[in-house]
């Protein structure tokens, strides 16, 4: 066998080779998703919000449960709003990080990882405001002698 058909032997093969990697490069290339825009409400960003709107929720009524612990508006100690705020921002935080186990790609690309970022950690101010007026009205309650 003459040493020129060796040589478009080894050539085919390579282009073959090449070709056959290159398929599925070329289709992985097509199929790829198209971009998303800015503000399409995608599934992660709905989520992120709702988060986050749990979250800002918990906040708001463990700052007003504060605001009564301290004795600031109305009467009583507040421990409804603690207990509201307590769940509200418990339940932020696990949609927050959820959004954000869930993610595929960083910021802008639909995903909702910038608002459940933004979720986990409203959620976890109001974790902490209905924490903080929950062992208020305990230690208030236990210094008068009104609970157990």
């Amino acid at each position: 066998m003459p040493v020129r058909h060796l040589l478009a032997a080894a050539v085919a093969a390579v282009l073959l080779a090449g070709l056959a990697l290159a398929a599925p490069a070329a289709a992985h290339a097509l199929v790829q998703p198209e971009p998303v825009g800015s503000y399409t409400l995608t599934a992660g960003r709905a989520w992120s919000m709702v988060g986050g709107v749990l979250g800002l929720a918990g906040a708001v009524v463990g700052g007003l449960a504060l605001a009564r612990s301290t004795g600031r508006i109305g009467n009583g100690d507040g421990r409804r709003g603690a207990i509201v705020a307590l769940v509200a921002g418990a339940a932020g935080v696990v949609v927050g990080g959820l959004v954000v186990a869930a993610a595929e790609g960083g910021p802008g690309t639909g995903y909702g990882i910038v608002g459940g970022y933004i979720s986990l950690v409203v959620g976890l101010v109001a974790t902490a405001l209905g924490g903080l007026v929950l062992a208020r009205s305990r230690r208030s309650s236990a210094s008068s002698g009104r609970g157990a």
